[in-house]
């Protein structure tokens, strides 16, 4: 009998409508245009207004139009994972709130914390429940609202965040096409590098870590920056390694969205041309958990059957790894 694999058989993504402008963020702090571009390549981001709107928002439309997309009945999925660090609560899990709202009432669905590395995590994650032929369908989504954790006073990282979703469905296939192989790593010493302080078990929310401003993120742009590209060109390297690829054998590299320099830096080390490497963050900025769903949302037209794509991330915590999918159809 030939091999379950999991197919990516759709992608749906959403963004807010305001556009949060580096020429915005000049009348907020100290910054410029020409800095942010030059060292990140971002020159706008999407940010999610409105009282009470959290990540669910977001993900809901994004679900939403993958279901349209790939004529899916929502009472059909078996599983939904959402990958995000910034929930709408601590409990209940967010993918329970968005498939409850797109109609999947037969899923069942459960939240992955793991930073920017969090959409891959959960996206091997969901194919092993396609490939023991337990679940035909199964939604991952990557979604963050990070506006609602940055420190607008903060030029180091106020610059870099943007709010998204974007959501892929899994199904079945006996034929060499979907999710090949992958691996991930992680280090949990990375946590003074890249971290939110407080609103955890170990730091309660109180008025002294409001006040101390311990609810935004925190990043060591050096060390992290560091890392990132090591284990990011390295891992991905590995995973095309042991699957006898070379970059000759590569249609797209599609690198998490953290930072033009990182983009170009893992491209490079990894011997990949630009003109492989899917890149938005000058639209989006780093989405989190977004970022690489968005990616091929946006660079889906372009996608052919049969593409060998290499996934690469690295996040907090630290977390990082790397997908080899071939591709199961074409964009068009």
């Amino acid at each position: 009998m030939s091999k379950i694999r999991a197919m990516i058989t759709g992608v749906g993504g959403y963004v807010p409508d305001y556009v949060l402008t580096n020429h915005e963020l000049e009348t907020m702090i100290d910054t410029s245009d020409e800095w942010i571009t030059t060292r990140t390549g971002i020159e706008e981001r999407r940010i999610l207004k409105g009282e009470g709107k959290g990540t669910s928002v977001m993900a809901i439309e994004a679900v939403k139009e993958l279901l349209v997309k790939t004529s899916t009945n929502p009472e059909e999925i078996d599983l939904l994972i959402c990958a995000t660090v910034t929930p709408d609560r601590v409990f209940p899990a967010t993918a329970n709130i968005i498939a409850t709202n797109v109609g999947a009432v037969n899923a069942f669905g459960f939240d992955v914390e793991a930073a920017c590395s969090g959409f891959i995590y959960s996206l091997s994650t969901g194919s092993q429940f396609i490939e023991t032929g337990k679940y035909k369908k199964v939604i991952i989504v990557g979604a963050d609202k990070m506006s609602s954790i940055i420190n607008y006073t903060d030029r180091t990282t106020c610059i870099l965040f943007g709010d998204g979703a974007g959501a892929v469905l899994l199904e079945p296939t006996n034929e060499e096409y979907g999710i090949m192989d992958f691996i991930h790593k992680s280090d949990g010493s990375g946590v003074e590098y890249l971290h939110m302080k407080s609103g955890g078990s170990q730091s309660p929310a109180s008025h002294r870590t409001v006040d101390a401003k311990e609810h935004f993120v925190f990043q060591e742009g050096v060390a992290v920056f560091k890392f990132a590209v090591t284990n990011m060109a390295d891992y991905a390297a590995e995973v095309m390694k042991r699957n006898n690829l070379t970059a000759n054998d590569i249609a797209w590299l599609v690198p998490h969205q953290a930072n033009k320099r990182i983009l170009d830096a893992t491209a490079r080390r990894m011997g990949i041309e630009d003109n492989k490497v899917m890149m938005n963050i000058q639209k989006y900025g780093n989405t989190t958990g977004g970022t690489i769903p968005l990616c091929l949302w946006d660079f889906e037209s372009k996608l052919k059957k049969g593409d060998n794509i290499i996934l690469a991330a690295f996040g907090g915590g630290f977390t990082w790894g790397s997908v080899y999918i071939k591709w199961a159809y074409d964009g068009k």
